[in-house]
């Protein structure tokens, strides 16, 4: 059976990949997010592992989760199995937050479209030009009663 050589990138052939510029790849390399390996020369290159890893953490990084929260994840794998726990309640956590956010965006993209349909309805004579956004949130029972 043949040897499978790992493909090595470039910090820049890497950082096109993954779509993070080579600024952000050092500091997430000072942070202890990332550790490229290092040629003969002392030249960093990366693996498709390290793209998986990366894009693993920039999963975690959209929903919320501070740069704090990702070292102290990566801290917990790097000590292994006995850290699951630990690692459980901090993704809980970020849930719990991601949760939250998702929720304001969903009230945030719900005024967008009916701000958008109350001017469209205004524009194409279904809504009276008497009817302000109040009144027509109420009339839609979204909960909301703010005019904005």
């Amino acid at each position: 059976m043949p040897v499978k050589i790992d493909k090595k990138y470039r910090i820049g052939d890497f950082s096109e990949i993954v779509g993070l510029n080579s600024p952000t790849l050092r500091y997430y390399e000072k942070e202890g997010l990332i550790k490229p390996h290092r040629n003969e020369s002392g030249i960093r290159y990366y693996t498709e592992q390290d793209v998986r890893w990366v894009n693993f953490l920039l999963h975690l990084k959209s929903t919320g989760m501070s740069i704090d929260q990702l070292k102290r994840y990566v801290q917990l794998r790097a000590q292994g199995d006995s850290t699951i726990n630990q690692r459980i309640e901090l993704l809980e956590e970020v849930r719990r937050n991601f949760e939250v956010e998702y929720q304001r965006l969903q009230d945030g993209w719900t005024i967008l479209n009916d701000k958008l349909d109350w001017y469209k309805g205004k524009q194409g004579g279904h809504i009276e030009d008497s009817e302000s956004f109040s009144e027509y949130l109420k009339n839609l029972n979204h909960g909301y009663s703010e005019d904005r």
